[in-house]
């Protein structure tokens, strides 16, 4: 059977000599792991277009037991990405989060969409690095099915107080009148912050980029964000590590 399809690399790995097996965010079949033959020969027609971080027009032959690139054309390679360190490692962390959460053999047309959107602000530099990580991390994780309540506190449905305190672990709000330390963890929102975060995974996707924070305000809306990743991955992923080794 014969797949034609788009999608970004998130994964490569050379196979013997020339070949590459790679891992492809694609359009409308999730995630698929496919062999590019010859791929690492220059002169080849895959050598480029499937280079990590490069989103391809594919022809996919599937057969019984795995998949073979029979044709790639590279429609962007996000050239930017490649001059700052930074931008690159935040990048490589949105292909790991793709590869661990979106399904196979599934639509996944709005996961491409949200990390192509994202790698084409991260390579431009027209949006901070923090707030894309944040907003790329939340709406994943609601595309994903593990959306945080951020409607309102769990406890007496207040939707907002002076301070909101979120609860990872348990993925809940709560006011400052209903919260109580009882040792786990939490990160407390400032009203913006929580603002943030409901527009991050209720806004349509055509105003999904239309906002910005303060330094200050970002570092905290990282915090909630980071550690509902991790709750949900239960690990701390290897590229977000290497990411936050170039944060200030």
């Amino acid at each position: 059977m014969q797949i034609k399809t788009q999608g970004l690399i998130i994964k490569e790995q050379t196979i013997g000599e020339s070949d590459r097996l790679v891992t492809v965010l694609t359009k409308d079949a999730g995630v698929l792991r496919a062999f590019a033959r010859r791929a690492k020969n220059l002169r080849d027609s895959k050598s480029a277009a499937t280079q990590l971080l490069c989103y391809t027009r594919l022809s996919i032959f599937k057969g019984r037991d795995k998949y073979i690139i029979d044709d790639a054309e590279p429609i962007e390679v996000f050239f930017g990405l490649r001059r700052d360190i930074g931008a690159l490692s935040l990048a490589q962390y949105f292909c790991e989060l793709a590869f661990l959460m979106v399904p196979e053999e599934t639509d996944s047309e709005e996961y491409l969409r949200l990390v192509l959107n994202s790698l084409y602000f991260l390579s431009k530099g027209t949006r901070p690095k923090r707030l894309l990580q944040s907003l790329t991390e939340l709406r994943m994780l609601a595309l994903a099915g593990y959306m945080p309540d951020l409607v309102a506190c769990a406890d007496c449905a207040a939707y907002e107080s002076d301070v909101m305190y979120f609860l990872p672990d348990s993925g809940i709000l709560r006011c400052k009148n209903c919260f109580e330390d009882t040792g786990e963890p939490y990160i407390a929102l400032p009203p913006g912050v929580l603002t943030a975060m409901r527009h991050i995974v209720f806004s349509d996707f055509e105003k999904l980029y239309a906002f910005s924070l303060p330094e200050p305000a970002l570092r905290i809306l990282n915090a909630a964000t980071e550690s509902c990743v991790v709750r949900t991955l239960h690990t701390v992923p290897k590229t977000l590590e290497f990411y936050k080794t170039f944060l200030d």
